[in-house]
């Protein structure tokens, strides 16, 4: 929806870039702006330590979700250090504020 969105702005980017560290879901190259995509439950929206205590894999799924939000920041931090200004947007914000969401993403790649 957001790209989708973006390109109908006429804003125009790059998609999963395997070439910059962290894979950016869109990448505007020139204003050195990524953007990731962020599913609500695999980056640990609203997570408490509690979210899977009744389930059979409980173990594995707390511990996934942790070493995704680690990574996420890892990822921040390392993109951060390359220049680049990194926006993070959960699933559900998108699917509720496109538009700000958009506008959001506008402000930042033509602050260049």
């Amino acid at each position: 929806m957001l790209r989708k969105e973006l390109w109908r702005r006429g804003l125009r980017y790059r998609v999963n870039c395997k070439d910059v560290y962290g894979k950016p879901d869109i990448l505007f190259v020139k204003a050195k702006v990524a953007i990731f995509c962020d599913g609500d439950f695999w980056h640990g929206k609203d997570y408490n330590e509690n979210t899977f205590a009744r389930s059979d894999n409980s173990e594995f799924w707390n511990n996934k979700i942790i070493r995704n939000m680690e990574r996420d920041r890892i990822v921040d931090h390392e993109l951060s250090k390359q220049g680049y200004k990194v926006l993070r947007f959960w699933e559900s914000d998108i699917v509720k504020n496109l538009n700000d969401c958009c506008g959001i993403v506008i402000r930042v790649v033509n602050q260049e």
